[in-house]
């Protein structure tokens, strides 16, 4: 029996398209927008950044050096958040639904200057009990230890716990540690699911 909702955040909550970012930096550095991903992922400061092992601060200004970017930090942290799409992918009133019944989770590989905004921007994060964030937690999925902590978040165990992730290996990933998960494939879908499941909202 299902007895705790865990859900992802990006492109299962809130929509998001990397490419937004890359044009909205180029404005700002001599680099192009389809250079811009390969110095980024060369430079390799997402991964600790998510894990919360580097400062927003420090983040700005290594990866200013690395993209030879003109901007303050606010101005970087306007165009670090234009991934993300206006409105939420699920409806507001199931999870308000959800949340009568299950505790309700998010499970997320983001950053502080993503969250912030996030939780400035879009009220549906609000109906979250808990909020499991790689960069509080200091691990990222697919590390067995942000489930973990999202499981002992729910109060209940794994697989009691219903998780869904758009990233295939993240669910992989949670299913090695006993939650019940399934990748989410829009909105129809995960209503499905939850409804095989005997999960109720309405």
């Amino acid at each position: 029996m299902i007895r705790a909702i865990l859900l992802d955040l990006g492109n299962v909550l809130v929509g998001f398209d990397f490419a937004r970012g890359y044009r909205a930096l180029a404005e700002v550095c001599r680099h192009s927008p389809e250079e811009i991903p390969q110095i980024i992922s060369a430079c390799g400061l997402v991964p600790p950044y998510e894990r919360g092992e580097i400062s927003s601060e420090d983040f700005f200004v290594r990866l200013s050096q690395a993209l030879g970017l003109h901007a303050s930090f606010q101005q970087f942290c306007d165009l670090w958040t234009s991934i993300f799409l206006p409105g939420p992918l699920l409806p507001e009133g199931m999870l308000i639904g959800l949340r009568r019944r299950y505790p309700l989770v998010l499970v997320s590989n983001t950053n502080d200057i993503h969250y912030r905004m996030i939780e400035a921007s879009y009220s549906a994060v609000r109906h979250f009990d808990a909020h499991i964030l790689s960069y509080r937690v200091g691990a990222a999925k697919p590390s067995g230890k942000i489930y973990q902590e999202a499981v002992r978040a729910a109060g209940c165990r794994p697989e009691e716990c219903f998780f869904t992730d758009d990233v295939e290996a993240y669910v992989e990933a949670a299913r090695k540690k006993g939650l019940d998960a399934v990748q989410f494939q829009g909105t129809a879908e995960l209503e499905r699911e939850l409804r095989r499941r005997g999960v109720e909202w309405d």
